[in-house]
């Protein structure tokens, strides 16, 4: 069984490591001649994250003291973790992942853009918890034209409320759009309820669309669905209809592929896809 005490022994661990595989060099700092012990002082790391030394001295000791979201990501600035090594920071001393985008913009590997890609007929994109639009292949592009937006534009859930250009091109818009809120919402539930990012989203698309602010508030139990169902092509009137998949890309970043396929067709082709070229 997993006790406190074994989970503040591994942050113990986590933190001194990282601390020990940094030099003064690597964060800026000049070099003081030779170190009895390798890697950054404590004091030093405390500087980094604009902490109080005693108290990053407690936090690395594992004492059972309490420290704010600001202070974890502080801290794994300082020690130069990437998005993998914040979530475990935060996951060993929250035991949860910090909330979306709080330690920086996400990105997906070069293998999953490269699985989106061999795709190729097939629009595949990448969202996170808030619905942002990470990354996406050219199938997508074409159907969405995610390339063309700017990044606060580039809100799947935004774009469907508040996207002149796209709304046009959803002959069932009413339906698609409760579904995909409904959805949403479900998704929300997952996330911190202060954070920020999601807290601004929400209150800005409340301001921007009638039908987000009326249906956000009486809240039904309809259809569930993370993708739209129809949509006409972009050059014509070509009403193409979607059934989607959804796969897992980073659980701890709450990172999602959601493939389009064609509705009622095998997924070895499809004519709806002519429609995309």
């Amino acid at each position: 069984m997993r006790t406190l005490d074994r989970t503040r022994q591994d942050l113990s661990e986590f933190l001194l490591y990282h601390r020990r595989k940094l030099g003064p060099a690597d964060v800026g700092l000049p070099a003081t001649g030779r170190r009895r012990t390798p890697g950054l002082r404590r004091e030093e790391v405390a500087a980094l994250a604009g902490v109080g030394l005693t108290w990053y001295t407690w936090f690395e000791q594992g004492r059972d003291i309490g420290v704010s979201e600001s202070f974890l990501l502080n801290v794994a600035r300082a020690l130069k973790l990437d998005d993998a090594e914040c979530c475990h920071l935060f996951l060993l001393a929250h035991r949860r992942p910090p909330p979306a985008e709080a330690h920086q913009w996400p990105s997906v590997t070069p293998l999953i853009q490269q699985l989106m890609d061999d795709l190729v007929a097939r629009p595949a994109y990448v969202i996170n918890l808030r619905w942002d639009v990470i990354a996406w292949n050219g199938a997508a592009d074409q159907l969405f034209g995610f390339a063309g937006r700017t990044l606060a534009e580039r809100n799947f859930i935004r774009m469907v409320f508040t996207a002149p250009d796209l709304r046009k091109r959803l002959p069932e818009w009413r339906e698609d759009a409760q579904r995909l809120l409904s959805h949403f919402r479900c998704d929300l539930a997952a996330a911190p309820r202060d954070d920020p990012a999601i807290l601004a989203l929400t209150e800005e698309l409340q301001r921007l669309s009638a039908d987000f602010r009326r249906w956000w508030e009486t809240p039904g139990a309809g259809e569930y669905s993370r993708g739209v169902r129809t949509i006409s092509s972009v050059d014509d009137p070509l009403r193409l209809e979607f059934q989607h998949e959804i796969l897992t890309v980073d659980e701890h970043r709450h990172l999602r592929m959601v493939v389009y396929f064609p509705a009622g067709l095998p997924a070895t082709g499809s004519a709806a896809t002519d429609g995309l070229s």
